[in-house]
């Protein structure tokens, strides 16, 4: 007899970065994405910070407790967080970002792609609609 399991949904995602401020600069500021929490250590310093992602999920940056390697696009791993945005926002996020010294390193149809100031990437999609005029 199989199980049914109930749905899933994403809960939160966790990104660990070297610098705590500048990741809440870009995630708060420049995506305008609001903090939920703020999480400090035991000596009272900033250890985490948390942001609505919308649906009742939320995004944990955290800040990371030693030195690393970080992992290539090419590699296995997640490889970026998709942010949900319409058509009709695309260009409007376009400008946003470019106001803010955000570089887009590349597009597709549905989607615009750039990196935080740890070199995440960071989609702003909108599949499965097209751009007014495309398709």
């Amino acid at each position: 007899m199989s199980e049914t399991l109930p749905s899933l949904s994403v809960h939160h995602l966790a990104v660990v970065v070297r610098d705590l401020g500048r990741a809440e600069a870009f995630y708060a500021g420049v995506l305008g994405l609001p903090v939920v929490r703020r999480w400090t250590d035991e000596s009272g310093a900033p250890r985490s910070v948390w942001l609505e992602l919308g649906g009742g999920a939320f995004l944990a940056v955290e800040r990371a407790a030693v030195d690393g390697p970080t992992r290539a696009d090419e590699a296995p791993g997640w490889h970026c967080v998709a942010l949900g945005i319409t058509p009709s926002e695309r260009e409007a996020w376009r400008r946003r970002l470019a106001a803010r010294g955000v570089a887009i390193e590349r597009e597709s149809a549905y989607s615009m792609y750039a990196r935080d100031p740890e070199g995440n990437l960071v989609a702003l999609s909108h599949y499965p609609h097209l751009q007014a005029g495309e398709g």
